[in-house]
């Protein structure tokens, strides 16, 4: 067994590196895979090369940084919840982050990505602490059922905020769009630099965990006897999946279906070990939202299409798909 799945991480491995050849070499300008990689090993001065260093390869750095985070998020709050459809999106995090960043347009003269980045992990932090609270609070605690009708609520809750700021503050509506639509396009490095380390505290944080998510979901009793602290291993991977989902949203804008996607195939590769799913979903993350770009990139040309739309249009029939055979197996 653990010869199989070291494979499938190989293959999944080879996918993103696939992914990323792909994001770089193609665009408005086509480039071969091989000036790509001359481009990245021995640099040079002509066009091709400024483009791949200088415009594609922080795109795609982001795109890889960006991907992953949500993957894995989406992995870990499907765990903690115990519900195959959680994801960022449904639980309100990402919502959060939206009103960080209309706040930050429209109140604090924020206007520029790299602003927006503090505010938007602002807004997801005390979003992800709203929903917890509403969720623990009566008899029970922090239940999986309470912890969805908790974000269910928080979200519609934002949802109307976000409204209501754009209504009353039109001049804020247009630059907000660019970031509400999620997308790659515009990122640079300097907003690489800025959520790498939050990326980085976030997966330690729920890889330290991924035992205790195996133990519950056994169920909390099972969880419990297994020696597991559960409030503790949902306090911790909660605040992973903020940290995730928080600098994931602020660079590229909530992106929607990668957190629910992914860490569904990942369960169908490698099985239920959340340790196992964790690596995987780290890799596949990046490898669809990266072909998502790359795709928008080339199908309506010289335009693009952003990588939150081409990702959700390919959401959205994975999510009919598993509706439907949950209905049957139901």
């Amino acid at each position: 067994m653990r010869a199989r799945r070291l494979g499938r991480l190989a293959a999944a491995f080879a996918a993103l590196l696939a992914a990323v050849l792909l994001s770089l070499a193609v665009g408005s300008r086509p480039i071969a895979p091989s000036a790509v990689l001359d481009a990245l090993l021995h640099g040079g001065t002509d066009e091709a090369s400024q483009v791949v260093r200088s415009l594609r390869l922080p795109r795609t750095l982001i795109g890889v940084l960006v991907g992953a985070g949500l993957g894995v998020a989406g992995c870990v709050l499907q765990g903690i919840t115990r519900n195959p459809i959680a994801e960022p999106g449904i639980l309100g995090i990402s919502q959060g982050a939206s009103v960080g960043v209309v706040l930050a347009i429209a109140y604090a003269g924020v206007h520029s990505l790299t602003g927006y980045v503090w505010f938007a992990f602002a807004g997801a932090a005390l979003a992800s602490v709203a929903v917890y609270a509403i969720a623990a609070g009566g008899r029970g605690g922090a239940t999986p059922v309470k912890l969805a009708l908790g974000g269910a609520a928080v979200n519609a809750l934002l949802v109307s905020v976000v409204s209501a700021v754009l209504t009353t503050r039109s001049a804020a509506l247009d630059e907000f769009r660019f970031w509400q639509v999620g997308s790659l396009a515009g990122r640079d490095a300097a907003v690489l630099g800025q959520i790498w380390p939050f990326l980085l505290v976030g997966l330690v944080l729920v890889l330290s965990v991924a035992r205790g998510l195996d133990a519950l979901a056994l169920g909390e009793d099972v969880a419990k006897g297994l020696g597991q602290n559960v409030a503790l291993v949902r306090a911790v991977a909660a605040l992973g999946a903020t940290v995730l989902t928080g600098a994931a949203v602020a660079a590229a804008g909530p992106i929607a279906f990668i957190g629910l996607a992914v860490p569904h195939v990942a369960r169908a590769v490698v099985g239920t070990d959340h340790r196992w799913i964790l690596a995987v979903s780290a890799l596949l993350g990046p490898v669809v939202l990266l072909v998502s770009d790359t795709v928008g990139r080339v199908l309506f040309p010289p335009s693009e299409v952003p990588a939150g739309v081409m990702t959700a249009l390919i959401g959205v029939p994975f999510l009919v798909t598993l509706v439907r055979r949950k209905a049957v197996a139901a």
